[in-house]
């Protein structure tokens, strides 16, 4: 599992020309599902997502999670992030999790965030989607697990 989590400002997606997830400040994940991935794994990035001090505190110092600001997280599939493209030009996907296995623990993920008191905005898996945001630093990590 992989994930690419942007401080925002704001951050939307949009399918078919209409929003179908919008947030203020918070975070943007991009999530790849790898095939071999589960419950377990999702739950623990999860967890890591909305506890990753990347917020700062009052002297300006990475302090604070998604937790502690009240952040809200947009989450979004993308397999794309399990490509491996170490050789040749063309990326092989052929690690990514199958999308009725990826789609599981996508939700799982965003469950747990909002068991965790995380206010969660989704895009809809598997179909092709605009992201638009506001990279707030910009802050940027790569998650994986």
């Amino acid at each position: 599992m992989r994930a690419v989590v942007q401080r925002v400002a704001e951050a939307r997606v949009l399918v078919d020309g209409k929003v179908r997830g919008e947030i203020g400040s918070g975070v943007c994940v991009l999530l790849g599902v790898a095939d071999g991935d589960g419950a377990e794994l999702a739950d623990r990035l999860a967890r890591k997502v909305a506890r990753l001090r990347i917020f700062e505190n009052d002297e300006g110092k990475f302090d604070r999670s998604l937790i502690d600001v009240g952040g809200e997280a947009l989450v979004v599939s993308q397999f794309t992030l399990i490509a491996d493209s170490r050789k040749g030009t063309r990326p092989d996907f052929s690690k990514a999790a199958r999308p009725e296995a990826a789609e599981l623990l996508y939700d799982r993920v965003v469950q747990t965030l909002r068991d965790l008191g995380v206010p969660v905005q989704t895009g809809v898996f598997g179909a092709r989607m605009q992201v638009a945001l506001v990279n707030d630093g910009p802050v940027t990590i790569v998650l994986d697990t």
